[in-house]
This record gives structure tokens, sequence and C-alpha cells, in this order.
């Protein structure tokens, strides 16, 4: 099963991820997979900080019009979403083209609440390319039209962890399309245009 998973999940998102700003099309908007800050021992975490410069390439490049942070609000100390925001603002995103979803706590959450909750049939989901592969998978699965960009990978040590987490995170994306598994909330629906 978890190679089975493994298999199906990059041959399906083959062709959909990008490495270049200028082989991408463009989508109205970019849904950017959120992460922490900093790693538990405090070092400044790699995979959002390349997650932050692939989506201000792709809005300055003209790729996406808006940006949909998608991520854990799950406590008062613990917002990933907002984190972003104060970080792409820090980089010349305007604030009325960044919209928060505060309930992806997991992939399939962001994917799905980015169609039902923000309207989003198409669009560009941002992240490492294993992350995107799997993002697409789960689209496709819910009927969604997506493509991939793909943030710079992270090697070493923290780079593995990840990569090993992931393997089996592609099974459990394989069983939660078997048995039709939802977001854990959905809310009211939220327009995405500028203010």
């Amino acid at each position: 099963m978890t190679f089975y998973s493994n298999y199906t999940i990059t041959n399906t998102s083959k062709g959909k991820t990008f490495n270049s700003a200028n082989s991408i099309k463009k989508n109205s908007v970019g849904v950017v997979l959120g992460t922490a800050k900093y790693y538990k021992d405090g070092g400044i975490n790699l995979y959002f900080k390349y997650r932050i410069d692939a989506a201000v390439e792709l809005f300055k490049n003209d790729k996406i019009d808006f940006i949909l942070v998608s991520g854990d609000n799950s406590s008062k100390s613990y917002n990933e979403p907002k984190t972003f925001k104060r970080e792409l603002i820090k980089r010349g995103i305007p604030e009325d083209v960044i919209f928060l979803d505060y309930a992806g706590f997991r992939t399939l959450d962001s994917v799905i609440r980015a169609h039902v909750i923000f309207s989003q049939d198409s669009f560009t989901v941002i992240s490492q390319q294993f992350h995107n592969e799997r993002a697409i998978y789960l689209a496709e699965k819910n009927g969604l039209t997506v493509i991939g960009y793909n943030a710079k990978d992270v090697g070493g040590r923290n780079g593995f962890k990840v990569k090993l987490r992931e393997y089996f995170a592609r099974t459990k994306a394989f069983l939660d399309i078997i048995f039709n598994v939802e977001p854990k909330f959905y809310g009211e629906k939220v327009e995405i245009k500028s203010v």
C-alpha cells in the first residue's frame, strides 16, 4: 500500500509541477501550504522561507493575483497563516491580495477548503515538489484542476526527516480518498477579491 500510494501520487502529478515562473501558466489564486516559521531548535525553517520566496516570485511575475495562505491556527500562540502574511507584507506583497485560511490543518483540508470556502476550482499550490504532488493528487480526486509551483527543497537532516514523513503521509492521503475523509471544519464562505 505504501509503495503503491507513493507511485500513484507521483504519477498523477507528472507534468503538473513547475520550477520556473516563466514556464507556469497564470492562475488567479496561489495557495501557499503552511508550516512553522522556526524549527523546534529555534532556527529558521527553510521550508517556510522557500515557500515565501516562491509565492513572492509568482506574484511579482504576474502568475497569480491573490495569495491564499492555508495553515494551522490550533492555539493562540501558534498561527501559521498570520506569520506567513506578516512575512509576505514585509516582502512587498500588498495586504489586500492576501487571504488567510485558519483551518488548513492538513493538506486535504487546505485543498478542499480552497474550493468549498474560497470558491476556487482551479489554482496554483505553492510548496516543495513532494508536497505539491500530494496536494495535486488530493485536488484531482476532488474534481479540481490544480498545478504546483515548486519552492526550493531542503537538504540535510531536516530534509531527510520530512521526506520520511512524506512517504507515510502519502499512504494517509490515499486512505483519505478511499474513505472520503472531509476537512475538520468548513465555515462561512469568503470571497477572494481586492478591497
